[in-house]
C-alpha cells in the first residue's frame, strides 16, 4: 500500500457538528472520573476485544504453518489445497486484529510484515535466490506475509498442476520452499512477541496509564484505530484499487488477495466488522457490547447541536451504509474494479464520510492530537 502524509490540523472541518460535552458543566465528569472511565475503557478493549481476538488469530497461523510444512515435505495437490485454504482462513483472521496498532503492534511493525499489498514478485524472487537477506528492514515489508504468501501457493502458475511443478523443480523448488518456510517463520515469531508482550507488563501499562497525551494508551489507540480505518481499509481495499484515491486511474492489480481472486470482499467485510465492533466494545468472548469508543463518547455527552443525535448514533449510522454498499459488491474485487467500479468508489466515498467524523469529530470531543500524516485531503 502506499503510505500518506498530510499534517493534520485537528479542529478543522468539524464537518458542520458542534459536538456539546453535557447539558451544563454540572453535568461533565470530574477529572477522577474521568480517568476511572478509561480505565474501563481501557480495561474491557484489553480483556474483551484485544487479547481473546489474537488469541483467536494465533491457532489460525499455526494451522497455516503446519499445512504449509505439510506442503513442503509432500508438495501435491492435496497438501496445496489444504495450506491455501488455512492461508485464507489465517488471512480472514487477521482482518479482525490487524487494527490493534497500538503497543508491541505498533513497535514491532507487525502490520507491515504481514500485510502490505501489492506484493513485490521480483523482489521476492531474488530473496528466493539469496537466503540470507534481512527480513527485518522496511525494503523487506512487500516481500513477505500473506500478499507474498498469495503470490506463491496461487500465482506462480495458473493451474494447481503447474503451482506443484515450480516446487518440485529439482534445483530451485528446494529454494522456493525454503522462503515459504522462511515467510511463515517471521510471521509466527512476530505474533508470538506481541501476544507475549501484552501478557507480560504491557496489559498493565495500557489499562493503568489513562490520560489522553500523546504516546498514552488511549491517545495511541484511537490514533491506530483511526489510521487503520482511513488508511487501510478505505484506502487500501477500495480508494486505490478503484482509482478515487489515484486521480481516477483505476489500479486492478492493487487490490487485496489479488492472486487468490475472490476472496477480497470477505477480507474488506471483515476488516470493516471488525473497526465497527471495536468501536462499540463488543466483547469477543461474549459478542455483547461493552465499554468502548461508543460509550466513551456518550459519556462525554458528544451530540450534534442542531439534531440532538449523538456523535455515536451518527458514527454506527454511516458505518452501517458503509457496510451495505459493501455487501453490494461482487466477491472478486480484481473484476469488480474492471466492470463496476463505481460501486467501489461509492464504498471509498460513503467510507470517507465515516473517516471525517473518526479523525475530526470524534477525536476533538475526546481530546485526542491526530498524530499520523497523510496527504489524501480529508
Amino acid at each position: 500500500m502506499n503510505t500518506f502524509k498530510r499534517t493534520i490540523a485537528v479542529v478543522a472541518l468539524l464537518s458542520g457538528f458542534l459536538w456539546a460535552c453535557g447539558e451544563s458543566s454540572t453535568t461533565e465528569p470530574a477529572p477522577d472520573d474521568d480517568s476511572k472511565d478509561r480505565k474501563a475503557v481501557l480495561t474491557h478493549l484489553a480483556d474483551e476485544i484485544i487479547l481473546p481476538a489474537y488469541a483467536n488469530f494465533k491457532p489460525k497461523l499455526e494451522t497455516m504453518i503446519s499445512k504449509s510444512q505439510a506442503f513442503s515435505a509432500k508438495p501435491d495437490a492435496t497438501t496445496l489445497s489444504e495450506f491455501r485454504q488455512a492461508w485464507v482462513d489465517a488471512y480472514t483472521e487477521w482482518q479482525k486484529v490487524e487494527l490493534f496498532d497500538v503497543g508491541p503492534a505498533n513497535k514491532t511493525g507487525i502490520r507491515n510484515y504481514y500485510n502490505i499489498y501489492p506484493t513485490n514478485v521480483t523482489g521476492i524472487n531474488d530473496y528466493i535466490s539469496d537466503p540470507s537477506v534481512n527480513l527485518e528492514v522496511a525494503t523487506s515489508y512487500d516481500k513477505q506475509g500473506f500478499p507474498a504468501l498469495d503470490y506463491l501457493i496461487n500465482g506462480v502458475g495458473a493451474t494447481d498442476t503447474q503451482i506443484v511443478a515450480y516446487y518440485t523443480a529439482s534445483v530451485e523448488g528446494p529454494k522456493r520452499l525454503a522462503y515459504i518456510k522462511r515467510i511463515t517463520d517471521h510471521m509466527n515469531a512476530l505474533i508470538t512477541k506481541v501476544i507475549a508482550d501484552w501478557n507480560g507488563s504491557y496489559r498493565t501499562e495500557f489499562t493503568t496509564k489513562t490520560g489522553l497525551d500523546i504516546g498514552s494508551p488511549m491517545g495511541e489507540l484511537v490514533n491506530g484505530y483511526v489510521l487503520h480505518y482511513e488508511r487501510y481499509i478505505r484506502s487500501g481495499k477500495f480508494g486505490i484499487p478503484s482509482g478515487a484515491m489515484l486521480n481516477g486511474v483505476v489500479a486492478s492489480d492493487k487490490v487485496e488477495g489479488f492472486y487468490k481472486k475472490d476472496i477480497s470482499k470477505i477480507l474488506a467485510q471483515t476488516a470493516h466488522q471488525a473497526a465497527v465492533d471495536f468501536f462499540n466494545g463488543k466483547s469477543v468472548k461474549t459478542g455483547t457490547n461493552g465499554a468502548g469508543f461508543k460509550t466513551y463518547l456518550d459519556a462525554l455527552g458528544a451530540k450534534d447541536s442542531a439534531t440532538g443525535k449523538t456523535l455515536s448514533e451518527m458514527i454506527n449510522a454511516q458505518f452501517d451504509i458503509a457496510n451495505q454498499k459493501i455487501n453490494g459488491l461482487k466477491p472478486n474485487f480484481y473484476e469488480e474494479v474492471k466492470t463496476n467500479n463505481a460501486a467501489m468508489v461509492q464504498v471509498y466515498t460513503e467510507m470517507q464520510k465515516a473517516v471525517r467524523m473518526l479523525k475530526v469529530d470524534m477525536t476533538s470531543a475526546m481530546s485526542i492530537v491526530i498524530t499520523y500524516t497523510d496527504n489524501d485531503g480529508d
